[in-house]
């Protein structure tokens, strides 16, 4: 008889829409100023949403976890800030595949770190995604000749995904808070970080402008994608989340493609799998190992098996 078992969602490992890239270049803003109302909107949306369900109240945050909300901020707008200026030296397409590369620094910087497990299986799968990133950067000694800004880009994107990485170690560490709360203060802590780089002189535009900035990033790819976001993800297995590893980048790379033509060439398209399959191989959870059936006197042990559970934010 087969046993159902019910598993934990674990913190998501890309809080980026696939239509982001999008909403960020037709903002016409520079990098620090399309993140700066990306928090500013999001953490209104948020703050909001987080009001009228009455979860400031018994909201559960310490001195310690909101502190390490904090630090998480501080990584995840600064992530954002080096994904922008990304897309702008290479192009939506490369950025992303390249920004997918952070599970591999939540790995390695757990080890580091936090002298978290680290298997063969997974030093493996982070080599296959290294070659993949070989092949998805496209860096040719020509790029470094013609002042590299395709180069600086690349570099952009990884940093990016060692920021995340680094907010995925420190949000795993806080418990008893909801979700919503530790984004809204994530949010929240990037527009005093962020409001000494803002220029709000060249924040002046057409009503257009205004809703890619504001309703585009900052309400939809921020406010309304975390609560869907959370929601979503409460009442799914990690297994099924990780999939969603395979459909960001694709999604991501045909809006590149149908919105300003941007295609990446076979030998990067070849990087493509590498990546996204090693990132879902890492992301999986293994699955335990059976018990063994019990023994009982005069009969022989039987062959029988019991389905595996999936461990619950394995990394």
């Amino acid at each position: 008889m087969l046993l159902h078992t019910h598993t934990r969602s674990c913190p998501p490992e890309n809080d980026q829409f696939p239509t982001l890239g999008v909403f960020v270049v037709e903002s016409g803003a520079s990098p620090f100023d399309v993140v700066f109302f990306r928090v500013l909107f999001g953490a209104l949306a948020l703050g909001a949403y987080v009001v009228a369900r009455g979860w400031l109240r018994d909201h559960g945050f310490t001195p310690r976890t909101l502190g390490l909300a904090v630090l998480g901020g501080v990584f995840i707008v600064f992530n954002w800030v080096l994904l922008f200026q990304a897309y702008e030296n290479t192009s939506i397409s490369v950025a992303t595949v390249v920004y997918h590369t952070q599970p591999f620094y939540v790995v390695l910087l757990g080890a580091l770190l936090f002298r978290e497990r680290l298997t063969a299986a997974k030093v493996g799968w982070v080599a296959v995604a290294s070659a993949g990133l070989i092949l998805v950067s496209g860096v040719t000694p020509g790029d470094f000749a013609n002042g590299g800004s395709y180069v600086v880009g690349v570099g952009q994107a990884l940093l990016a995904a060692l920021l995340y990485g680094l907010s995925t170690l420190v949000t795993k560490r806080i418990t008893g808070v909801r979700p919503h709360l530790i984004a809204l203060v994530q949010v929240v802590v990037g527009i005093p970080l962020l409001l000494p780089f803002a220029d709000f002189g060249a924040m002046r535009g057409e009503g257009a402008d205004w809703g890619w900035r504001g309703t585009g990033l900052g309400i939809i790819h921020t406010g309304l994608m975390y609560v869907l976001m959370y929601a979503a993800y409460a009442k799914l297995p990690t297994a099924k989340i990780a999939v969603l590893a395979f459909v960001y980048p694709a999604v991501a790379m045909v809006m590149d493609w149908a919105v300003y033509g941007h295609r990446i060439g076979l030998v990067q398209a070849l990087g493509v799998p590498l990546i996204v399959t090693a990132s879902l191989r890492v992301t999986l959870p293994r699955p335990r190992a059976a018990a063994p059936a019990p023994r009982t006197a005069g009969r022989a042990p039987e062959a029988a098996s019991r389905p595996a559970t999936p461990a619950a934010c394995e990394s």
